[in-house]
């Protein structure tokens, strides 16, 4: 299985939780309403946050990084699109950043959950995307793909 987020997925785990609320509220069961208004967020929270340790389980095989090999200075500029609810974006932005502390680029953060002319301008399909100048690359990357692509298509 790849290791990135569809969109499909993204907005249809929204969906089902604000069609949760209209239902449970709709039907003035306030208490199970406020429960899921809670608990789903924290569920989706706890998923992501411990989804490295449990990301083989799921069949997504290892998200364990592999160190750069190669980095030196580069002035490129970096776009990172995330989504909220995708487990692989907090672990290549974290990835990114450490190399932006080594590597010197410009690094954006564009979340795109809430931003549909952003997915359909760029075709995005599946996150997180890294973008460097034409260059793109989707789902999780390790900090050795990172650091190549950066120097590959950045300038010097």
């Amino acid at each position: 299985m790849k290791q990135q987020c569809h969109i499909f997925f993204i907005y249809g785990s929204w969906v089902i939780y604000l069609a949760g609320l209209l239902f449970l509220f709709a039907r003035e069961d306030y208490i199970r309403g406020t429960s899921w208004l809670v608990l789903v967020p924290l569920v989706l929270w706890a998923y992501v946050r411990f989804f490295p340790s449990i990301s083989q389980y799921m069949g997504y095989g290892s998200v364990q990084d592999q160190p750069a090999k190669e980095t030196g200075a580069s002035s490129v500029n970096v776009t990172l699109y995330t989504g909220l609810g995708c487990p692989f974006c907090p672990i290549v932005k974290a990835r990114l950043q450490a190399l932006k502390k080594q590597m010197g680029f410009q690094l954006k953060d564009v979340d795109v959950t809430l931003k549909p002319n952003v997915l359909i301008s760029k075709g995005i399909r599946a996150l997180p995307v890294v973008e460097v100048g034409t260059a793109v690359l989707v789902g999780n990357a390790t900090s050795d793909q990172l650091a190549k692509l950066i120097l590959e298509h950045g300038t010097p």
